[in-house]
């Protein structure tokens, strides 16, 4: 399994305030954090591949180093992958973590 295990200690801080709410699980080739059970935010290579609600994932898809996650050559819905540039900052991290939480609390 290849992920960037740098990439796994930065959001792991930016979960912490979530306690026992947040677990691990090996998907898409990658490592995922699961908000009471819901996928949020991962971790595939270098990049991250997070969930966010819509309408507001077809305004991400706007910003720079942000793509439609395709693992099937088809989009996936509420899915998108972001580039090692989208979230150099520890703000920007913050931002997609927070859309990843925000996206698992609507399905609860």
């Amino acid at each position: 399994m290849a992920y960037n295990e740098e990439l796994a200690s930065r959001i792991k801080q930016h979960l912490l305030p979530f306690g026992g709410d947040i677990t691990e699980k090996k998907m898409f080739g990658g490592l995922c954090y699961l908000y009471k059970g819901k996928m949020s935010v991962g971790i595939v290579k270098d990049e991250l591949c997070v969930r966010v609600i819509s309408p507001k994932d077809q305004e991400e898809l706007k910003r720079d180093h942000v793509r439609p996650m395709d693992f099937t050559g088809k989009p996936m819905k509420e899915f998108v992958f972001v580039s090692a540039e989208g979230f150099l900052s520890e703000p920007d991290l913050a931002h997609w973590v927070n859309l990843g939480i925000e996206h698992a609390e609507s399905k609860l």
